[in-house]
Order: structure tokens, then C-alpha cells, then sequence
């Protein structure tokens, strides 16, 4: 009931035309957006193959760290340690279900700490694994689902074959339809709402907004997928790995193997490979789009000026690379992630020093004039935005089961 009536409130101050401006808050607002699966595949980080016009704007605005890592390469336990600032442990944040309220009561999250220290908090998307993780740390919670299934498909064929076969849809699809139409879309149309209504209060924000691509199946608008040639792309070669490297550090990429079409085991074929690359490339393009639709009406609200954005990945994605697909190992492309901060009289800088998620938590508060909870694990980047050349702790610690 108090999410709803927080939410109702909002409403009411956006529709009424009796309300009045109020001056921005002395604390900034944070807009804090999570990409999942999101690697580096992205211009700012030098990816020519893709189109990412809108972070790489941001990026340029922005502090952009170039080898930053998740601590957990799955999101269910990524997001718990990002949030909690706190690092993965023998017992804790080791599954994709992973639940910070259940294995780690006694630590406040992010959302909670800033609700806590005067922070209007909302959450839009995927934030957490599970929306309802901590869910006293939001003033509101928009855990929609549309009513096709978590997988999003539109096309009535793969709506179909995910309930015939066993709960498997295809890997990927591209209809063609407006962005509206899949989650993502709905995620920042609901965000700019959002925005009508924070953006008047005298209460600072921090709106968390999650989008859900370039997470499988690769569903984007077919005008996403047309940017593309799909001979563009170079197509690691099958089951290819490291020399000397341990057999416990490959998987059978059995998330890829939940999907239609694909093989139980075995190497994927190179015409399925190159599909599912150009599926990747064309739902990065498709969530650029909806976070730069969040950012423009950041700005064009007035609330730029005012506003931290961190932009972020919960961990990153392998694309073939070492034979395997999707996240789950201790490879660089599964932990390289990328992070963007943009925060108020701090200029824009590449930074080459190590940065881990568990920095982020107070990263936040020192920038914010908030005292750092104790329990925190990581240390501030503000000392590297504000000297790129900062080498920072150079340390980063990411953990994967225990055998």
C-alpha cells in the first residue's frame, strides 16, 4: 500500500496544474541505470561493429572506466554485491537467485541507505534479481511483467513454441514492431513518468532503472537488427581455449542450451553463432535507444545539472569466446564490465585504473556528502575521477563458485 500511494502521489503532482517548481535539491539526484549481460560492446570502448550512440555521448560526458569487473560473473549474486557494496564469501552471493535480504540481513543496500539519508528511491526494471529483495529500501517497485512471459516474445509462433517445448522459445527474434512494444521500451517510458513527478520534489532521487536486453533471447525491432550486416561480424573459432588452462574453468553454456534450436552439447554452429552475435549487437542498439530517451528527459526536465547518471553491466558475456556463450566463468569476458559515472563539476576523463563493483556503493556517498556505512568492502573512484591518472588500489576480486 505504501508503494502505491508514493506512486499515486507522483500522479498527482505530475497531472496537477496548480503545481509550482520547487528549486533543485542541495543533495544530487542519482540515475542509476543496470544493463544486463551489457559487456564493453560498446563505441566508448572502442567496439567498432557496434552502434551505441547514446552511452557513447554519455561516455564522453562522463568518467568512463576501462577496466572496471564485477565481482560475480552472474547477476543474481553481481547485483547483491553491488548493492550491498559488499564482496562475494564462501557462503554468500554465489547463485543467480541469489537473495541479499536472506544472506546478508544485517547490511543496508544502497537503496536503503540513500531512502534512509533523505533520498526518494524507486526502482523501474531489473534491479535486483528479485524485486522484492530488500524491498523496504524502495519508496516504490515496478516489478511488471508483460503477459507473453519474462522471455518477451511477440510474435505469436514463439509464443507458441515456448509453451509446446518444454518452456524453450527460440534464441532470438526480431518483429516489427516500436520499441514500446517489448519491455525494455515500457522500462523508459515509465522512467520518463517517473522523472515528471521526482524531478518537482524537494527530496533528492535515486531512480534505479534496469533495463533487460541484451539478456537472451536476443527480442529487439527488426529496425535494431537492420543496422547490421551480419557478415560484418568475425565469429570466434569453435571450441577453441586457452593452452594450460584448467577444464573447471569452461561450462557447457547451459544457459544457450535452454533455448530452441540449440544443440544439448557440442559446438553451435557458425550460421547460428553469427545469428546470435548480430542478435547480441542489435539489443545493445535497442536498449541505447531507451536509455537515451531517459537521458534527454533528464536534460530537457532541468535535472542534468543536478544529477549523477552511472550507467553500468552486472557482468559481461562471452560471444563464443573460448568455445563457451552467455557469463558464468572467470574470463575476461565474462567480468569486464562496463561503468560510467557522470557526476556534477567532475570533468569527463578515461581511466585506466582498476575499478571494482563494491567501489561503486561509496563511490556514491562520498560523492554525495554521505558518510560510508561500515560495512562496505571497496573503496571510493572518486580520487581516480578527479585525477584519471590515478592508478586506484589496483585491485579487483571476482569470485565463481567453489568447485
Amino acid at each position: 500500500m505504501r508503494a502505491t500511494l508514493f506512486l499515486f502521489s507522483f500522479i498527482i503532482f505530475a497531472c496537477s496544474p496548480e503545481h509550482k517548481e520547487v528549486q533543485s535539491p542541495k543533495a544530487p539526484n542519482i540515475l542509476f541505470i543496470a544493463v544486463d549481460d551489457l559487456r564493453p560492446q560498446l563505441g566508448s570502448y572502442g567496439v567498432e561493429t557496434v552502434q551505441s550512440p547514446n552511452i557513447d555521448k554519455l561516455a564522453i560526458q562522463s568518467s568512463l572506466f576501462l577496466n572496471a569487473y564485477c565481482n560475480v560473473p552472474v547477476c543474481g549474486a553481481s547485483r547483491a554485491s553491488l548493492l550491498s557494496g559488499r564482496r562475494p564469501g564462501y557462503y554468500r552471493y554465489l547463485h543467480y537467485f541469489t537473495r541479499l535480504e536472506q544472506e546478508t540481513p544485517d547490511v543496508s543496500p544502497m537503496n536503503l541507505y540513500f531512502m534512509n539519508n533523505g533520498y526518494n528511491t524507486l526502482s523501474l526494471g531489473k534491479i535486483y534479481h528479485h524485486q522484492d529483495d530488500f524491498d523496504q529500501g524502495w519508496h516504490f517497485v515496478d516489478d511488471f511483467v508483460t503477459p507473453r512471459g519474462w522471455r518477451d516474445y511477440v510474435l505469436r509462433e514463439n509464443i507458441t513454441m515456448e509453451k509446446t517445448e518444454g518452456n524453450k522459445g527460440p534464441t532470438y527474434e526480431r518483429a516489427d514492431v516500436p520499441d514500446s512494444v517489448y519491455r525494455d521500451g515500457i522500462i523508459a517510458c515509465n522512467a520518463i513518468r517517473a522523472l515528471d513527478s521526482l524531478g518537482t520534489s524537494e527530496k533528492p532521487f535515486f531512480l534505479a532503472v534496469g533495463f533487460l536486453k541484451p539478456h537472451l533471447p536476443f527480442n529487439a525491432p527488426k529496425k535494431y537488427w537492420d543496422m547490421y550486416d551480419p557478415d560484418q561480424f568475425e565469429v570466434p573459432e569453435a571450441g577453441f581455449r586457452p593452452s594450460n588452462a584448467p577444464e573447471e574453468s569452461f561450462h557447457n553454456s547451459g544457459e544457450l542450451r535452454h533455448y530452441s534450436g540449440v544443440p544439448s552439447k557440442g559446438v553451435v554452429s557458425d550460421s547460428l553463432a553469427r545469428t546470435l552475435i548480430h542478435g547480441y549487437h542489435a539489443c545493445v542498439s535497442y536498449t541505447d535507444a531507451q536509455i537515451g530517451m531517459v537521458l534527454d528527459a533528464l536534460r530537457e526536465k532541468g535535472l542534468e545539472e543536478s544529477s549523477i547518471v552511472v550507467l553500468w553491466g552486472d557482468h559481461g558475456w562471452n560471444l563464443r569466446e573460448h568455445g563457451m556463450w552467455c557469463k558464468h566463468c572467470l574470463y575476461e569476458t565474462s567480468l569486464h564490465v562496463p561503468l560510467i559515472i557522470k557526476a556534477p563539476a567532475i570533468k569527463p576523463g578515461k581511466i585506466k585504473g582498476i575499478a571494482e563493483y563494491v567501489d561503486l556503493y561509496p563511490t556514491l556517498c562520498e560523492i554525495t556528502g554521505l558518510n560510508k556505512p561500515e560495512h562496505l568492502d571497496g573503496n571510493s573512484l572518486l580520487p581516480m575521477m578527479t585525477d584519471p591518472e590515478n592508478p586506484g588500489d589496483g585491485v579487483a576480486i571476482s569470485k565463481w563458485y567453489d568447485g
